[in-house]
Formats: C-alpha cells, structure tokens, sequence
C-alpha cells in the first residue's frame, strides 16, 4: 500500500516535479554564467539584466507572460530526455579490424602443447579483446588484449615484438601507449593525443633549483604549471630537472638528430638558469646559435674556438675546486656557507665532439677532459653541466661525461636501439618517424621515461624565426652589459680575470 500510494503521488506530482528539476538546472548555468563572466563585464551584464526586468515589468501583461515563459523553460529543461540506445556491438569495418588483429597476434600467443588455446587461427577475437574503442575514422582509439599466462611478458624482447607489430597493424604514424599488467596478463593500448608545439618560451613557476625540460603527458606527471599561450592561459603537465645539492642527476646530457632541438633545449635551459645563476657557454659548432647571449648579465662567456673553450672550461674546473675547498673550511669552522659560492653556475656545451676533433688535430688536449672535475663534484659545489651532441658523434664523449650525466634527453626521430641507448630502456610509446622539432623522450635518473616537447625558443637573430617566438625570447634575455661586437672580440672577457691567467700559463 505505501509503495502503490508513493507511485500515485509521484504520477500526480510529476510536472511540479519536472518544474522544479528544470528550475534547479537553469539557476545552476546561471551561476556558472556569472562565475564565468570576466569581473569588467559584470557591471554591464547587471545593467542590462535590470533593463529587461524593468521592460517587462511595465509592459502590459509583462510580469504574468515571464512567469509562463520561466516555467515552460523550465518544464522543458527538466525533462528526462530519452538516452540514446548504444550499439549492439562493432559494426562489420571494426569487425573485420578486430579478426585481423586477432590472426595477427596467434603465432606470439599461441604455442603447440596449450590445450585450450586463447589465440588460434579462426578462433574468437570476442575473448582475447575486453575492451576496444574506435574514434570517428574507424581506427583504433583504445584496446585491452588479454593474452596467455606462458607469455614472457618479463622479457624487454618478447614485449618488443608485440609493441612493433600492435603499432603497425592499428595504424602507423600515430603515438602509442603500452601498459603491461604481468600479474592480470592484460595490455591496455591506447593512442596517444599530440603534445603542444606552440607553448613559447617564457617565465615559468618554478623554484629556484628547479628546470623546466619540456610539457609531457597528464598521465606521466603528478603536477601542472600555467602558462601563457597567445593572450591565454593554461595548465599543462611539465618534465621539471631538479639540480643542486640534493639532486640525484645534477647533470644532463641531450643527444638528438640535426634540427632536433637539442639548440633549443640548450638556449632554454641557458635562459632559465640565468634567473638565478652565471652561465658558461661553449659552442662547438661555431654556427653563432647563442649570439644572443653574448655580453649578457651573468653570461660569463659564449666561446666558439678552440683556445677559449680550452681556457673557459680550465677556468669551470678550478672554480669548482675553489667552491668545494671554500664550503669545506666554512664547514670545519661552523661557519655558514660563503656568498660567493652560493650562486649556481652552468656549464652548457654544444657539439664537444667537433672542438674534440680540432683539438686531435692541433695535438692539444680535448675539452671534454676538463669537465671531469665540474662532473664529479659538481654537485656539491653548486655546478651544472648540460651537454648536447648529435647521434652521429655520441661515441666522441668520453666515459666520465656518460657516466656523470644521469638526466638523458632524446630529441628528434631515433629507432628503438638509439633510444634504449641513450635513455637504459625503451619507452612505454611507439617513436614516430616525422616529428616536430623540439620533441622527443626524458628521463630523470632511473625514473620512468616521458614523452618530451621542449618549448619554442629559437635564436631571435634567426630570419626563419616567427615574430611572436622571436619577441618570447627577446623578453627573457637579461641586460646586456657591453656591446656585442666588443664581447665577441676576445674568447674570455666576460669571464673572471682568472680565465685569462690560465689562458696565458
């Protein structure tokens, strides 16, 4: 009885029911309306809400026609509309999609001695697929295989294979995810947005140890940081490098293909450091990618040949014993750590491999000998070295610049063999063979591996450079303190005066 008369009094109420439901909704996007109207256009939207309140209230019949029109709007808004039925299944283009996977994967996941085999030629696809999706193109969106528990899914090999072959049968040119749960015997594919290439660069909020390396995934990341597209605002997920004294990879080392980026990387990271520290640069290239910087507030020097590269790099090693010797006599006497080594300074180098060749050629020592000391104690003395080298020349680094820095960066397209190179282990995403420049993968000690987009920071001296980039750029660069032409005379003026007692010894 008090379940029939409950269903009679809600047939009765229904339409005050269905009113006060659409009420409900339109006083909902209204508030949303307000909250987000901009707070300079409240006052207008106000006076405007008035006038028509005040027009409706003097006209004829005016206030009893809004209340009949409130409730039919909201007799309409609170309505149940009917959901849309769902599909009985894959239509006969995703079917035929889904059979020819399945006949793909049966010599990976089928063996001989298995009594009931998951996967057999003209078998069911229905059990080895859980879950699939399709986007508007008819192409895979999403996929969950389940396969046998003899799979060796332990095996970097084995997950390989089947990696190579799901990215070509569900459609090459597209990124994907792979994620292997060994204890359910499942693999979740899934495909993959593009990452943001039109993110400048520009002030990010940061601390002050802390390096903005690229954006990545949502996925990969627990954190996110505004920044600035166009005259907009957003949140993206970055790749942040955390240097200092309590940085487990306090050096980095990014490798990548000829117009990969890597410059970019190198000029970004140039003019983030300069924030909050003294940068040494050393170009092997000699192509003038950091004129830029050249004569800058806190770049100690920008240096292109052989003689002040050698000097400058001189100059890092016995500035870093000089910071270590003076942080351990304040130690000792109890004292705080001097002002003078609390600065953080940046030794960033590009292409050392080619000042390498010129240095067997003059019979003269490699550059890259003198960075062992900066490598190894680095750290502790408040030094960072950054170094960019191509695929062609990484055998040129010798074992201490390899082994020293743990934060890997790979720009541009690279096979499976590169990137496990580079990085210690392959990537949880299918690499692409046409990407945009300044994209790639990071990894942070032994961490897990990101896909990477550097932000757009070109040389603003550079004609193919597009304005707003070219401006973005300009804006971060810090003072300059002499005139380009007279920082560019000599390899060591903006270096310390010790730069040139070692130069002349």
């Amino acid at each position: 009885m008090a379940r029939t008369a409950a269903d009679g009094a809600t047939d009765v109420l229904h339409p005050l029911i269905t009113i006060t439901r659409g009420l409900r909704r339109l006083a909902a996007a209204g508030r949303r309306k307000w909250t987000d109207t901009p707070k300079d256009r409240r006052g207008p939207l106000l006076f405007l809400v008035a006038a028509v309140v005040l027009v409706v209230v003097f006209i004829p019949y005016g206030p009893l026609l809004a209340i009949i029109t409130v409730m039919a709007a909201a007799a309409w808004k609170g309505r149940d509309p009917k959901q849309p039925e769902e599909p009985a299944g894959p239509d006969e283009s995703q079917v035929k999609r889904l059979s020819s996977l399945y006949e793909a994967l049966v010599p990976y996941f089928s063996v001989a001695e298995d009594p009931s085999p998951l996967y057999a030629h003209g078998g069911e696809w229905e059990k080895a697929f859980e879950t699939y999706d399709f986007d508007g193109d008819g192409r895979f969106d999403r996929l969950t295989i389940s396969y046998p528990a003899y799979f060796a899914d332990g095996e970097a090999e084995s997950r390989a294979r089947i990696e190579q072959l799901l990215g070509a049968k569900l459609g090459r040119g597209r990124e994907y995810h792979f994620a292997w749960d060994e204890e359910g015997n499942h693999l979740t594919v899934t495909v993959l947005a593009p990452l943001p290439t039109d993110i400048a660069a520009q002030r990010f909020v940061t601390a002050p140890a802390e390096t903005v390396l690229g954006f990545t995934d949502e996925t990969g990341v627990q954190r996110t940081l505004p920044v600035m597209d166009g005259e907009e605002q957003r949140d993206v997920p970055p790749v942040v490098w955390r240097t200092g004294v309590r940085s487990t990879e306090p050096h980095l080392l990014a490798v990548g293909q000829p117009g990969s980026g890597t410059t970019s990387l190198v000029r970004s990271i140039a003019l983030q450091a300069l924030q909050h520290g003294d940068v040494l640069i050393i170009e092997g290239s000699g192509t003038g990618d950091y004129a830029c910087l050249v004569g800058r507030d806190g770049v100690l020097a920008v240096e292109c040949g052989l003689a002040g590269a050698l000097a400058s790099l001189e100059w890092a090693a016995h500035e870093t014993e000089r910071r270590l010797i003076a942080a351990n006599r304040a130690r000792q006497a109890g004292h705080p750590t001097p002002d003078d080594i609390k600065r953080p300074l940046w030794i960033l180098l590009d292409r050392p491999s080619a000042l390498g060749h010129l240095a067997a050629a003059d019979g003269r020592k490699d550059p890259q000998s003198l960075l062992q000391v900066p490598l190894r104690h680095g750290r502790a003395a408040g030094v960072t070295v950054v170094v960019a080298e191509q695929f062609d020349s990484l055998d040129a680094l010798i074992e201490p610049v390899r082994q020293h820095t743990r934060a890997r960066v790979v720009l541009g397209p690279a096979t499976t063999e590169e990137l496990e190179d580079v990085l210690g282990v392959q990537p949880p995403t299918t690499p692409t063979s046409e990407v945009p420049p300044g994209r790639g993968y990071a990894r942070l000690g032994t961490g897990a591996v990101h896909r990477l987009q550097v932000p757009a920071t070109p040389d603003p001296y550079d004609d193919a450079t597009s304005e707003a980039h070219r401006q973005a750029v300009m804006a971060l660069l810090p003072k300059r303190l002499a005139p380009a032409e007279d920082a560019s005379d000599t390899a060591v003026e903006a270096v310390p005066d010790e730069a040139e007692a070692l130069a002349e010894r």
